[in-house]
């Protein structure tokens, strides 16, 4: 499995590199396989990426920007939400990864704790799908 960075290598906005290079830098640290995909120079990629971000993650102007993080064809999700699970520390269930042998990461708090909110908040979003 190969983790996919979408980045826009010509980006003007300093916030944008920066968040690419936040999520780049931290997978090299890692040493977690991963290949950078640029938005800029290749149309294809361009419209794989903003395709395949689900409808409810893509902001209101409903074009996404970089970075946005795959598991080869699986979202994984956009800056913020990498930059929460680095900080839960759930990183490689975010990335749908194992953690690599002799980690200490099994089933931290912070992802129980997320599924126990996840039941409790079942109930208000009912509605909301119909």
């Amino acid at each position: 499995m190969v983790i996919k960075v979408f980045v826009a290598t010509s980006s003007g906005s300093i916030a944008i590199r920066k968040k690419q290079q936040e999520v780049v830098g931290f997978l090299e640290a890692n040493k977690i396989d991963f290949k950078e995909l640029d938005i800029a120079g290749d149309e294809d990629n361009r419209k794989w990426m903003r395709e395949n971000v689900p409808g409810e993650k893509k902001p209101q102007n409903g074009i996404p920007l970089p970075p946005q993080i795959f598991n080869e064809e699986q979202y994984c999700g956009d800056f913020d939400s990498f930059f929460s699970a680095k900080e839960e520390n759930i990183i490689y269930s975010f990335l749908g990864l194992a953690p690599p042998p002799g980690s200490k990461v099994t089933k931290s708090e912070s992802q129980e704790k997320k599924e126990e909110e996840g039941e409790d908040g079942e109930e208000g979003e009912e509605g909301e799908d119909s």
